[in-house]
C-alpha cells in the first residue's frame, strides 16, 4: 500500500495521505513520498491544481513520534537525525509554495503539529465541519517551532501565540476566523466543494496563475515600495503573452478566450 496515492482528473492532481492506521503522521516515508510527488508536479504542465488530503479519520496528526523517539537512541541522543528530519520537513513545506499550480488543502478530523503546519503551507484550505486545529506540541514539552513558520505567515501575532503556547485546539469555525482557511463545509460536501475550486482555479491562463502565485509569496517578504517595484514587472511579463492578450480581447468582445495554455 502507498503511503501517498495520486488519481488525476483532467487538469487537476488528486494527492491522498494513505496512513490512516497513523492518522497520516508526516513519517519519513510520507515526508520523501510528498517531496517526490511535488517536484514531479513542478514540470507536469498538464496539471493546473493540486488537492492534498488525508485518508481515514484524520487530515494529519503531525511527525512520527514513534519514529522521533527511535531516532534519540542513535549515540547524539538523535541531534544529527532531528536535524535531517526538520530540515526534509521544512524543505517540503516550502516546495508547496514553490509549485506553479494551486495546492488546496481538504482538511477533516484534525490537523495537528506538522499537520497544521501542512494546512497552513498549502495556498488554500477548505474543511469540514467538526475539523480541529492545533499546534500542541507544547503539552509533551515540544514546542511547535517549526509548525509555528506557516502558522505566523497565516494567522495574527496574538492568537498564533496563543495556539502555540495552550496547546489548545480551534474548531474549523474559528480557523475560518483567522485566516488559516479559506472555507467550512458539512463533512458530506466537503470533496464536491474543494473540488469545485480546484476546477475554478484550473480554469484560469495556467501560465497567469504560475507567475501570480510565485509573485505573490515573493512581495509578501519585501517593504511596500519593493513590492509594487517588483509586481511591477511581473504585470509588465504578464502583459506581453500572448495569452493574456486574447484573454483581453475576448473580454472586449464578449466572447471565450481561445487560450493556447
Amino acid at each position: 500500500m502507498a503511503l501517498l496515492e495520486r488519481n488525476d482528473t483532467g487538469s487537476i492532481a488528486h494527492l491522498t495521505l494513505n496512513a490512516p492506521e497513523k492518522l497520516n503522521a508526516l513519517s519519513e516515508g510520507m515526508l520523501e513520498a510528498l517531496q517526490s510527488e511535488f517536484d514531479a508536479l513542478k514540470n507536469d504542465q498538464a496539471i493546473r491544481a493540486v488537492i492534498l488530503e488525508g485518508a481515514g479519520k484524520a487530515f494529519c496528526a503531525g511527525h512520527d513520534l514513534k519514529e522521533m523517539t527511535a531516532g534519540r537512541q542513535a549515540e547524539d541522543g538523535g541531534k544529527a537525525y532531528f536535524k535531517t528530519l526538520f530540515n526534509r520537513c521544512a524543505k517540503m513545506m516550502q516546495t508547496i509554495q514553490k509549485l506553479p499550480q494551486p495546492v488546496i488543502a481538504q482538511v477533516h478530523g484534525i490537523a495537528t503539529a506538522a499537520g497544521c503546519q501542512l494546512v497552513a503551507s498549502c495556498d488554500l484550505a477548505v474543511a469540514a465541519e467538526g475539523t480541529k486545529f492545533g499546534v500542541n506540541g507544547v503539552n509533551i514539552g515540544l514546542f511547535c517551532s517549526t509548525p509555528m513558520v506557516a502558522l505566523s505567515r497565516n494567522v495574527p501575532r496574538k492568537q498564533a501565540f496563543e495556539m502555540l503556547t495552550t496547546g489548545q485546539f480551534i474548531d474549523a469555525a474559528r480557523a475560518q476566523d483567522l485566516g488559516l482557511i479559506n472555507r467550512v463545509v458539512c463533512e458530506e460536501q466537503l470533496s464536491a466543494e474543494t473540488r469545485t475550486l480546484a476546477e475554478l482555479l484550473a480554469s484560469k491562463l495556467g501560465v497567469a496563475v504560475k507567475i501570480g502565485k510565485e509573485a505573490f509569496y515573493n512581495q509578501l517578504q519585501m517593504p511596500l515600495s519593493e513590492a509594487y517595484d517588483y509586481t511591477g514587472d511581473v504585470m509588465v511579463e504578464n502583459m506581453l503573452y500572448r495569452d493574456t492578450e486574447e484573454g483581453i480581447s475576448a473580454f472586449i468582445e464578449k466572447r471565450d478566450p481561445n487560450w493556447t495554455q
